[in-house]
């Protein structure tokens, strides 16, 4: 197929990596930074095994951008009652399923567009804590 689609595919296996580490690791600023590292780890690895540089690069790129994106679902579902089991069970198995489906040509390019852009307008959805508010609320 060409280089274009080993490096989608590494791209592709990064961010799933990173959406699966974060859902495991995400309960923390440190928890999501670990998260991205094992992500492009696991991505770079992907990439020395189907190709040269170029392939390595984009496999250390996904994996933070998978666990950026997947980090403000795993933390609002925490703050909402979600149990961390329940969650990383969850957003793991959706990190498997965008790996697995960066095997298909050009989908790796965009997860690793789609996962990033979820992430922003959630992290824009999620409403200011207001101490004025909770004060009232007693």
């Amino acid at each position: 197929m060409g280089s274009w689609y080993t490096i989608g595919l590494s791209l592709g296996v990064g961010v799933g990596a990173g959406v699966l580490a974060a859902g495991v690791l995400a309960r923390s600023r440190a928890g999501i930074a670990l998260a991205a590292v094992f992500g492009g780890l696991v991505g770079a690895a992907v990439g020395v095994a189907v190709g040269g540089m170029a392939e390595i690069v984009a496999g250390a790129v996904g994996g933070p951008l998978g666990a950026g994106g997947a980090s403000p679902v795993v933390l609002g579902a925490l703050r909402r009652g979600g149990t961390r089991a329940g969650t990383a069970v969850l957003v793991a198995a959706v990190g498997v399923v965008v790996a697995g489906l960066s095997l298909l040509p050009v989908l790796g390019y965009v997860a690793a567009v789609a996962v990033p852009v979820l992430g922003i307008r959630l992290r824009r959805r999620t409403p200011e804590r207001y101490a004025g508010l909770r004060s009232l609320a007693k």
